[in-house]
């Protein structure tokens, strides 16, 4: 990935939150996206909003002309939300909630589908809304490479796209826009920092993967797998298995490990669901979660900080939701002639027991 122009010595702080983060895409000054992902994130809370210590921007600004995409009036368009799975998810609800709050905020018309975890589902709901008028899509993939008849049903009408949380494989400013998005690999290299720090570097630990095929559980398996190699010799994965981001099935195959792999003291689940789901497997075979069995987790969701404020979960590192502001801001870049960065990454909290208390007192979580 090679970076645009560079602000020497430019630093963005924790405390600057959202509006930091819309300031740089405005200033077109950019830091690699692969400058060391695991100082980047925060330790600390800061209002629930996305945060861009040590994150940055890459790739040459992308431009409607530049994308083959007519101009166009944001406050007179529609433009449709493609959203992955189910809003039970509580970031997935957020996130909803987000890109639905922005689009009243701004007076811009939105049409919205869900494709409730499913791939074939969301290339219909695509082409839905596009049928229905949409003039630009935001999508959050459920599939890293399960879209592409989407993705060029798109561009053959010249509907840029926008894509957030999740990659998906193409040419950034010419199948998609760019996308908006979380450090998966260093929020793993973290999470392995927090469990081989709270089993003191031993111990037999399970790994919850989250759905196979997109870029999120593949960097999520890979940086904690290669932090734990690096660091962390002496504790062992002894299990490794898909739940699809899900906290009934994660409760399922954590219950198969835990019978086969009864000596077990840690587990890494690449989402908060299905560390829900573990904690409840965990009490059914009568252990105690934090204590006989260490937990981490990402999502950073309220009910898995204060696991970690009680004792049950080690820590949780967040991947913030909130992607409104920041993809109406991207689209109204894109549009304007200035151009957006066809990759923003921010850099999200990590709730300790340090922590996680203040958090939740001051509503940093969702």
């Amino acid at each position: 990935m090679v970076p645009s122009r560079h602000c020497p010595g430019l630093r963005f702080t924790a405390t600057l939150g959202l509006a930091a983060a819309i300031a740089l895409l405005a200033s077109g000054c950019a830091k690699s996206a692969d400058s060391g992902p695991a100082p980047g994130l925060a330790g600390a809370a800061n209002g629930g909003q996305q945060q861009v210590a040590d994150a940055g921007t890459s790739g040459a600004p992308c431009t409607a002309a530049q994308y083959g995409a007519p101009a166009l009036d944001l406050t007179k368009a529609t433009v449709g939300f493609s959203q992955s799975e189910s809003t039970s998810n509580p970031f997935r609800g957020t996130e909803t909630q987000s890109i639905t709050d922005e689009a009243q905020k701004r007076a811009i018309k939105l049409i919205q589908r869900n494709a409730n975890a499913n791939v074939p589902q969301q290339n219909t709901d695509i082409a839905d809304m596009i049928a229905q008028g949409a003039q630009v899509l935001i999508v959050a993939p459920e599939n890293s490479d399960g879209l592409a008849p989407a993705f060029a049903a798109a561009k053959a009408k010249h509907i840029p796209i926008l894509t957030i949380d999740r990659t998906v494989k193409g040419t950034a400013c010419g199948d998609f826009i760019g996308f908006i998005g979380s450090n998966f690999l260093g929020q793993a290299k973290i999470a392995a920092d927090d469990l081989g720090t709270a089993l003191n570097g031993q111990g037999n630990v399970a790994v919850l993967q989250g759905t196979s095929g997109n870029n999120v559980a593949t960097d999520r398996t890979n940086g904690f797998t290669q932090q734990l190699a690096a660091k962390y010799p002496n504790i062992k994965i002894v299990a490794s298995q898909t739940a699809n981001f899900d906290q009934a099935t994660g409760q399922k195959v954590m219950e198969q490990i835990l019978q086969s792999n009864p000596d077990i003291n840690g587990i890494y689940a690449e989402n908060d669901t299905m560390a829900l789901g573990a904690i409840q497997a965990i009490k059914a075979a009568g252990k105690a979660p934090g204590k006989d069995v260490k937990i981490v987790a990402i999502d950073g969701t309220q009910q898995c900080v204060q696991a970690v404020a009680d004792g049950v979960m080690v820590a949780d590192v967040e991947t913030n939701p909130r992607f409104g502001p920041l993809a109406f801001e991207s689209l109204r870049k894109f549009y304007s002639g200035a151009g957006v960065p066809t990759t923003v990454i921010i850099a999200d909290h990590h709730f300790t027991p340090d922590n996680a208390a203040a958090a939740l007192k001051n509503g940093d979580v969702y």
